[in-house]
């Protein structure tokens, strides 16, 4: 082989190896991102990064993380009701 065919070869490796990185990156960032995003969704709603010292605390903040929800589907709710649906 020419020095030619072998800087044409090896460009070609180098080509087809990115493009089959970028092929498994792709398929991890979506098929996995909606996965992390409901783990982070459950983690954040069951309050998981304040641990286990105080219960009252735990309760209290899953309640009120629960509760704002309920309250931002129910405003939705109403808002869509009042200026979408006339």
């Amino acid at each position: 082989m020419s020095r030619h065919e072998d800087i044409h070869a090896e460009r070609e490796r180098e080509a087809k190896a990115a493009l089959d990185r970028l092929a498994s990156q792709t398929d991890t960032l979506g098929g996995s991102a909606f996965a992390r995003m409901a783990d982070k969704a459950v983690g954040h709603f069951t309050a998981e990064e304040l641990g286990p010292e105080d219960k009252i605390e735990l309760w209290g903040t899953r309640i009120g993380r629960v509760a704002g929800l309920i309250f931002a589907i129910g405003l939705v709710i109403y808002l869509v009701r009042v200026y979408v649906m006339q």
